[in-house]
């Protein structure tokens, strides 16, 4: 897999896990081609991972946050519209934009954007003229159950 099949993954899944195994599918298996039994570090594909992993985290079209399970989400721009429609049920927590920093000393230091300020404009506009029910069908309803601790129907 290379950069631009990894973010077409993301793209067409729109809630990806970046490597822990949940509701979600997970970069790291994709990478892999095959799920992963313990860490993915002693994998045969971990520089593979590792290297298409941080390109996700570096990509303007992708949200990283801790949307599922609390675990590091990719959350592709087209479907951050639907994210926003439904934030009213979601963790704010879980909806802050996370990014590692790399200091000068060689230090990672987390960064984070807590939800709504890293919303664009645009995006905000968008989610206000979607239903409830185009965003449920858009982010997957799995999210939401998973979120809220019980299983959630969209109103119809």
């Amino acid at each position: 897999m290379n950069a631009r099949q990894a973010l077409a993954f993301i793209r067409t899944h729109g809630v990806v896990l970046e490597t822990a195994r949940g509701e979600a599918p997970s970069l790291a298996e994709a990478i892999a081609g095959e799920p992963i039994g313990g860490s993915w570090w002693a994998h045969p594909k971990s520089h593979e991972i590792f290297a298409l992993t941080r390109t996700a985290r570096e990509s303007e079209e992708v949200l990283v946050c801790r949307l599922v399970s609390g675990k590091i989400t990719f959350v592709h721009r087209r479907v951050w519209p639907a994210l926003v429609r439904l934030a009213g049920r979601l963790s704010r927590e879980h909806l802050a934009k996370v990014r590692e920093v790399h200091t000068d000393t060689g230090r990672h230091r987390t960064e984070v954007t807590p939800y709504p300020r890293w919303v664009p404009s645009e995006v905000r506009a968008s989610a206000r003229r979607m239903s409830e029910e185009e965003a449920f069908s858009q982010l997957g309803r799995w999210v939401l159950q998973r979120q809220m601790g019980r299983p959630h129907v969209a109103p119809r």
